[in-house]
């Protein structure tokens, strides 16, 4: 339930309302770094050296049962979100911050990061213009950031679109197909309207079938690319049954499926329990909200690989005490491994964690994601679905203007490297 994120100059966001309890809006503006407009990006360079880095990645990762595999022995995506890993590679003289971003990966022993690969119209580095039409530099710097992650080892997330307005966004596909002369009521058509789904699928196809031109490989073929992500954090506010989002996953997840069989789908989700288990609802925030997503009911359609759960207790519990918001994500972890393992026979990744380090918090922070790993740890080494996490979010130096206060600069933050080192570490030292 945060505002998301990452991505956008506004300061205002959604409120949140859980039945009656108003005190559960959203604390508007958090998580939101100002994207700067950055001069147009000039023609593609040449890859750069990777600094000496020289890793493989081992081949596609599969979810068998209730793991994830790479050549048949059990894998742990451990690592972090960098969302801007495109914009910045867009712009050859960025592309520093995204090496230097990947060496750190590198360095700490992280196996995956999740990034997006969309940027939907506007006038800020757009990656899709309009429907259909592309920029061949935001599209190069996609190229290169799946390059240079190949180079190093490191598997990547690739989100397809967003649910929030920052970067484009469902919105932007619906007033795609107003300006078409479509007459769409609410930025929730975008899950149910013919057009958008043309739109977004025609997305899709477009970036599954992308041949890189650093590496000469098609997207679709590539095993650096970890799994596709249909959407980040999809809300059908409209529609609370969950029947919308059930349909709109079955058919985007095997569409995905149709153009690329090589590699797994998750669709996204936060985690919000819905209709199919009402009586796991009580863990939800406030004990009832509802986003229109159904955590068990969305992730067993058959052509979803894996599950995911994003938490930000500081957000979605208002006037918390931090002994609270630790105690809300020992049970929101805890609930959905259970629900992974029995319910759903899936992996589950940890996709979204943070917390705000602003003041003398940092050792807060250090705390939080020890108490996460730790629930990480035990679960790997129970046989348990929950596999790895992905903490909210690594930053370069040089990018202060984009802080939500969720952000690492790992050069910058050495108790907190060395616990997500210490984390990477443990899990990758774990024997099957």
């Amino acid at each position: 339930i945060h505002p998301y994120i990452g991505m956008g100059t506004s300061n205002a966001r959604r409120l949140m309302v859980v039945s009656c309890l108003a005190v559960l809006a959203l604390a508007a503006g958090a998580r939101r770094p100002s994207v700067h407009h950055a001069a147009a990006p000039s023609a593609a360079a040449p890859a750069p050296s990777n600094g000496g880095v020289e890793a493989k990645v081992r081949g596609f990762a599969r979810a068998d049962g209730a793991r994830f595999t790479v050549g048949g022995r059990p894998f742990y995506p451990n690592g972090f979100n960098a969302y801007w890993l495109m914009y910045m590679a867009s712009n050859p003289g960025d592309r520093s911050k995204v090496l230097a971003t990947l060496d750190q990966a590198s360095r700490l022993g992280a196996t995956v990061i999740r990034t997006w690969a969309f940027n939907d119209g506007g006038s800020n580095r757009p990656m899709q213009i309009t429907p259909g039409v592309y920029s061949e530099d935001v599209f190069l710097g996609l190229d290169f950031v799946i390059g240079e992650a190949k180079k190093r080892g490191l598997y990547l997330i690739l989100s397809l679109a967003n649910n929030w307005g920052d970067f484009g966004g469902k919105k932007q596909y619906v007033q795609w197909a107003k300006d078409q002369g479509h007459n769409l009521g609410s930025e929730d058509d975008f899950f149910t309207d013919r057009h958008t789904q043309r739109f977004y699928m025609n997305h899709i196809k477009r970036v599954l079938t992308r041949v890189n031109n650093f590496t000469g490989v098609a997207y679709k073929d590539e095993p650096t690319i970890f799994a596709w992500e249909l959407m980040n954090e999809p809300r059908v506010p409209s529609n609370l049954s969950g029947k919308t989002m059930q349909a709109w996953v079955a058919l985007m997840s095997s569409y995905v499926k149709s153009v690329d069989g090589k590699h797994m789908v998750e669709i996204g989700l936060e985690g919000f329990y819905g209709d199919s288990a009402p009586e796991r609802k009580r863990f939800n925030p406030g004990g009832n909200y509802s986003a229109g997503t159904d955590f068990i009911g969305n992730n067993r359609i058959p052509t979803v690989d894996f599950a995911t759960i994003h938490s930000y207790p500081d957000q979605w519990v208002p006037g918390s005490t931090s002994e609270q918001q630790v105690e809300f994500m020992k049970k929101w972890m805890a609930s959905h491994t259970e629900d992974a393992a029995s319910a759903l026979r899936k992996p589950l990744l940890v996709a979204e964690f943070g917390w705000k380090s602003s003041g003398n918090a940092v050792a807060q922070r250090d705390d939080y994601f020890r108490m996460v790993y730790d629930a990480i740890y035990a679960s790997v080494k129970g046989g348990g679905p929950c596999a790895g996490g992905l903490f909210w979010q690594v930053m370069a130096p040089g990018m202060e203007s984009w802080a939500d206060g969720y952000e690492v600069v790992l050069e910058r933050s050495p108790s907190t490297t060395a616990v997500v080192s210490q984390e990477c570490a443990r899990i990758g030292g774990i024997t099957p």
